[in-house]
């Protein structure tokens, strides 16, 4: 077996051995709003997602940085503290895929997509109507984390204040993963359906 120390690596030689060792995972496609004027509705696609808590329902975010400079989803959420989750089906990821061109602050990257917007009920913040889910959210915090003075990472951590979850995929309070049909990010231009499901029963 081979022992590597993270600190005689490069970040970017360190970041393959993350993301081809943490697979498959889920990934959060984000709506924000800039600040400026009427507010561009800015949307991109992140991996570096998961769940906090359940009791209050709870999501994190973490967006890295470059050069130290936040990008433009954690900027608008530090802002206006209000941003939409939706999970990335088999439908939608082609056309989440293209919003992840770097784009100026002032152009949306939904012109690059057909997706219809939809509107939010406790938030500001629309949402895309062709998701199967996407979750209202507010902020709950945001912690910055790097190496001394050198911030490269932006954890948002984010309360979910309300479920668009679409009909035909709910079921008696559950959700069936095989009609939600999400996909998963591995490494390099790599992502994954869910394969086939086993069950192991827990210890009592």
């Amino acid at each position: 077996m081979i022992s590597i120390d993270p600190n005689m690596q490069t970040e970017r030689e360190n970041y393959k051995l993350l993301i081809g060792s943490i697979i498959p995972r889920p990934i959060a496609f984000v709506t924000s709003l800039s600040a400026e004027g009427q507010g561009v509705l800015n949307a991109a696609p992140f991996s570096y997602f998961n769940i906090v808590s359940s009791k209050p329902p709870m999501i994190s975010l973490a967006i890295q940085r470059i050069n130290g400079v936040s990008k433009h989803t954690a900027a608008n959420i530090k802002q206006n503290k209000e941003f939409v989750i939706h999970i990335v089906d088999d439908g939608i990821v082609e056309q989440v895929n293209a919003t992840a061109a770097n784009l100026p602050q002032d152009v949306s990257e939904l012109d690059l997509t057909t997706f219809q917007l939809a509107k939010s009920n406790r938030i500001s913040v629309p949402g895309i109507k062709e998701a199967k889910i996407r979750m209202e959210c507010v902020l709950e915090q945001i912690v910055e984390l790097g190496e001394g003075d050198h911030i490269q990472t932006d954890l948002i951590i984010g309360k979910v204040v309300q479920f668009h979850i679409l009909d035909t995929i709910y079921k008696e309070g559950k959700i069936d993963s095989d009609q939600l049909g999400a996909v998963s990010r591995l490494a390099g231009n790599n992502y994954a359906k869910i394969g086939s499901i086993f069950t192991i029963e827990r210890p009592q």
